[in-house]
């Protein structure tokens, strides 16, 4: 059961102090607090774990600070959606908003190689209107012998570029503890010019204990990728473990499935999920064409198949997509041959939008008529 509160209620007032006094004596339960600081208010949920059946919805409401109360199932305890649950499906980071009901592009490379193609993609991002990017640092990769990134080396002159061009967000992928640090330190050292968002990527999706030492920082907002051989629900419960450790800024990423049934595609393309977990929880969901196709493949009418999933994920109603783009993709340190070039770049937000305008007149389609009630299952 979950206890939102009104937004005046303070720690210190004799209300607040009341209501965790009457909670702190219920019997077989244990409450677990949760803040989350918005733009504008602060807004605080009490989870009561134990016994919670034998709680009556409209005594808990009766109580002091008290806005409303969710009964919440076993699954997806703080992320999940729960019967007449209205918290919202959105959160708001250095000036954007992510959200089930926006749309961010994130174009940039999937490995930082130099300061000029840095420059290069962050002055075509700002030209053509976006304001977030994709920037990799830290690459894990399955060979011992592959390039691994530059690390926290390159990260001044990342952050100083971005600042330059009106980069908001950066999407970076971390794989260990001590890239936070090395995140936030060069991020000091040279201003603030911009904002990350942690990435964990695929390999790292069930790696609980870097889950937990993600989820204890709040600075950051955090774009979790479904784990490539693993189910559904055991990737949400990744994203469960950002959360119920405190920071519920998390996106999901789909990103394709690994298997042989994907060929010629890298991955076989989930995309389909993006409203299941719409559905199921309250998070934004991102797509990450490049790696679910991972070529510049394309069909007969010359269209390239990156671009045919990233409209089949955008129609579906995606909030996010992550797309590699390179200067020069035949010089790129990591995933040259599935990159965009610059020159495609206006042409891929152009056919983003168009997706974009699909889905929202689905949407309205859509509210003019009255379907059968829908199942919740996955």
């Amino acid at each position: 059961m979950i206890l939102i509160l009104t937004q005046d209620a303070k720690p210190e007032s004799p209300e607040y102090r009341q209501l965790m006094g009457h909670l702190a004596h219920l019997p077989n339960i244990r409450t677990s607090i949760h803040t989350e600081k918005g733009e504008e208010q602060v807004l605080t949920e009490i989870y009561l774990i134990g016994n919670t059946q034998a709680l009556d919805i409209e005594d808990m409401k009766n109580l002091p600070c008290v806005e409303n109360v969710v009964r919440i199932s076993e699954e997806y305890r703080v992320l999940g959606r729960h019967g007449a649950d209205h918290r919202p499906s959105h959160f708001d980071y250095n000036g954007v908003r992510f959200g089930q009901d926006t749309l961010n592009v994130f174009a940039g490379l999937c490995a930082v190689d130099n300061p000029e193609h840095v420059e290069i993609m962050m002055r075509a991002l700002q030209e053509n209107g976006q304001n977030c990017t994709r920037m990799g640092a830290y690459k894990p990769r399955t060979s011992p012998y592959s390039f691994q990134g530059h690390g926290k080396s390159c990260l001044h002159y990342v952050f100083e570029l971005a600042g330059k061009y009106g980069i908001r967000v950066i999407a970076m992928e971390i794989t260990h503890e001590s890239h936070i640090d090395e995140i936030t330190n060069a991020l000091e050292k040279t201003g603030d010019p911009t904002g990350v968002m942690l990435q964990i990527g695929t390999r790292n999706t069930q790696n609980f204990e870097l889950l937990k030492i993600v989820g204890r920082q709040s600075r950051f907002p955090v774009l979790l990728k479904r784990g490539f051989g693993i189910t559904l629900d055991e990737s949400l419960n990744a994203a469960e473990y950002l959360a119920s450790e405190g920071n519920r800024k998390v996106i999901f990423g789909l990103r394709g499935m690994k298997t042989n049934m994907s060929d010629p595609h890298r991955n076989f393309v989930d995309f389909a999920h993006v409203p299941v977990v719409k559905r199921l929880t309250r998070m934004p969901v991102c797509i990450d064409p490049s790696h679910s196709v991972g070529s510049r493949a394309g069909g007969p009418e010359g269209i390239l198949d990156v671009m045919h999933v990233t409209a089949q994920g955008v129609v579906a109603g995606a909030n996010m997509v992550l797309v590699d783009f390179h200067p020069a993709p035949a010089h790129a340190l990591v995933d040259g041959p599935q990159a965009l070039t610059l020159d495609e770049l206006p042409y891929f937000l152009e056919d983003v939008a168009i997706a974009r305008t699909a889905f929202e007149k689905r949407c309205e389609l859509n509210g003019k008529f009255k379907h059968p009630a829908a199942s919740s299952g996955v």
